[in-house]
């Protein structure tokens, strides 16, 4: 209960982030600006790219040396390699970051440094990624949930002295000061529990994790990499087809709103991953759709909620989030609400999915909404549809693929667990 009151803090703020984070740069930037904010946050968040599904295979991996209590030295020097990779690639894209902004021109040094800074502070997500899954493996849940409360409070608290003057480098430094205490903390908590190590022969240990963990590597990449792109082509799309401006920042309110919901389904999933990979382990059938199903409950009251709020007062919603910069068009909201309902069965299926190790069949799902995305915009753009039009043809290749989520777990945990 506990665990579950914590995440649900850290979802929760998690998703008031992401909207004061829209009320406050609708306010204190030009529209313009405002966007290519956002275009910089999705670069950073980006580097994900990188990922190919490795943090999940730690959690499957140390996930099973927790359980059977036995001391494995190799997949402690892994995920140590992994966590530490996971940084030089954050530094290289930052010092990339840097370089790209400062020769380009117009733009002065002093606008180039907000932009590698505010580059980082979405880019070092994906540092804390392993050590969320990590510590969830060892079940180190609580002190990691404590640490993501601060992070999410400090960095609502930074964003809002922006609307008092905070200057806006100050807060991308305070920011990235607060980002560089927390994952300092996490890595020394993991290291005294044996979960992580210091990271020596890095070169060795990353060697033998791919070699080790090859076809789960190629296919929780596939779906890794397909995830990435299903969910952050439409940023570059929507400027390259309707402009900077009022698009992009519909575009990016809509997502908010949308993947920020997976945030708060976070809070209902992961407080389950343990019964079910227990119950999955046992062969324990009525265990497992138990406690999957307990998931969908949960994840589905704070759904209903959101969409009863969208669809009664969606307009005074965003017309307080946006103020001047866009307008948010009615046909948008409807979209949204069929996006979260998907995203909800989306969810609890490929969560159980990617904790089980069924990677290749999320990594089929993955592909086939790649293809289809790319389908669907290829035919947007010969149609010469709007924004909305866009939004929506998104909502139904995404519906689509969270229908084939949910059957692949019929298919595979539910009918292994009961031994068939």
């Amino acid at each position: 209960m506990r665990y579950l009151l914590l995440r649900a803090t850290t979802a929760a703020a998690a998703v008031a982030f992401g909207l004061v984070q829209t009320y406050v740069f609708a306010r204190v930037l030009a529209p313009k600006d405002f966007s290519i904010y956002i275009l910089i946050g999705t670069f950073g968040l980006s580097l994900w790219l990188f990922d190919l599904g490795a943090a999940k295979i730690l959690f499957v991996r140390q996930r099973a040396r927790h359980l059977e209590g036995r001391s494995d030295d190799a997949i402690t020097a892994q995920s140590s390699a992994v966590v530490a990779l996971y940084a030089l690639i954050v530094l290289a894209g930052t010092l990339a970051c840097f370089a790209i902004a400062a020769t380009r021109s117009g733009t002065s040094l002093g606008t180039a440094t907000d932009y590698t800074l505010f580059f980082s502070f979405a880019a070092l997500n994906l540092v804390w990624f392993p050590l969320r899954n990590v510590s969830n493996a060892v079940d180190q849940y609580i002190g990691f949930e404590s640490l993501e409360v601060v992070r999410r409070v400090g960095h609502i608290v930074l964003m809002l002295g922006l609307l008092g003057g905070l200057p806006l480098l100050a807060f991308l430094l305070l920011a990235n000061a607060l980002w560089a205490v927390l994952l300092s903390v996490c890595v020394v908590r993991l290291a005294r529990v044996g979960a992580l190590r210091a990271p020596h022969g890095v070169r060795s240990a990353l060697t033998e994790f791919w070699r080790g963990n090859r076809r789960e590597l190629l296919r929780s990449g596939n779906y890794a990499v397909g995830e990435l792109a299903i969910y952050n082509f439409p940023y570059f799309v929507v400027p390259a087809m309707f402009g900077l401006g009022a698009p992009t920042i519909i575009l990016d309110t809509v997502f908010k709103i949308f993947r920020g919901a997976t945030l708060i389904y976070a809070a209902g999933l992961d407080p389950l991953v343990p019964r079910q990979t227990r119950a999955l382990a046992e062969r324990d059938a009525a265990m497992l759709k138990k406690a999957t199903l307990t998931a969908f409950v949960l994840c589905a009251v704070p759904t209903l909620a959101l969409c009863a709020l969208l669809l009664i007062a969606g307009d005074r919603l965003f017309a307080l989030l946006l103020g001047h910069a866009a307008t948010m068009p009615p046909a948008a909201t409807t979209v949204l609400v069929v996006l979260l309902l998907a995203n909800l069965a989306q969810n609890v299926a490929s969560n159980l999915l990617l904790h089980t190790g069924f990677f290749r069949e999320i990594a089929r799902v993955a592909t086939f909404l790649v293809i289809a995305m790319a389908a669907m915009t290829l035919i947007a753009i010969a149609a010469g549809v709007d924004i909305v039009g866009f939004i929506g043809g998104y909502a139904a290749v995404y519906v689509a693929g969270a229908a084939l989520y949910i059957a692949y777990v019929w298919r595979g945990p539910f009918r292994r667990a009961a031994g068939r």
